[in-house]
């Protein structure tokens, strides 16, 4: 029987590398996705990937389980992934007109489907990860949550520090945008 996350942080905050590394592996393809979903960029999305994984083993000794692993790490991506937007928007390293970086970052959610695998179509892939990164911040990320990663509203209200008001609203506003937005092209 495979430990519980509870236990593997227990073993892990008394220096049990091993228990970390299962916990990586345990998270790493979530924590990759919605780093990728949110970038847009597979260079950024591995830097967010890193510096999530790092700041968790940092702040391991201080987690008290106060909340599950799982909502604490989202809370920590989500976290890495806002900063990471504010540096990059301050040093305007990252063009959001950048065709094949969108379809990469897209490429690699979850599961590793493609896009085509997930939208049916290259055209339609690009589209909708167009749309989804002209999203301001909190309702991209509230989206990516719910629907790529299956969050409840909830789980993303902890996981953001916000009320689940709030988090509906962003959802909502997001949902409306990317319709809008994908209108033509989904035959909305």
């Amino acid at each position: 029987m495979e430990p519980s996350d509870r236990e593997l942080v227990s073993r892990a905050q008394l220096g049990e590398v091993v228990a970390f590394e299962q916990l990586v592996r345990r998270y790493d393809r979530k924590v990759l996705s919605i780093a990728s979903l949110y970038s847009r960029n597979e260079e950024d999305a591995k830097d967010i990937y890193q510096e999530t994984f790092l700041r968790v083993y940092r702040g391991l000794p201080g987690f008290r389980g106060k909340s599950q692993f799982s909502t604490w790490l989202y809370r920590v991506v989500t976290n890495v992934c806002l900063s990471h937007q504010r540096k990059t928007m301050r040093a305007k390293l990252v063009s959001l007109e950048s065709d094949e970086m969108g379809r990469t970052a897209a490429a690699t959610i979850a599961a590793g489907e493609t896009p085509e695998q997930l939208f049916g179509d290259a055209e339609i892939s690009q589209h909708v990860s167009n749309a989804l990164a002209a999203l301001p911040d909190q309702q991209r990320l509230v989206f990516i949550l719910r629907h790529f990663q299956d969050l409840k509203l909830s789980e993303i209200a902890d996981t953001m520090h916000c009320a689940e008001g709030t988090v509906k609203r962003y959802l909502y506003l997001a949902v409306r945008k990317l319709r809008v937005q994908l209108q033509g092209v989904l035959g909305s």
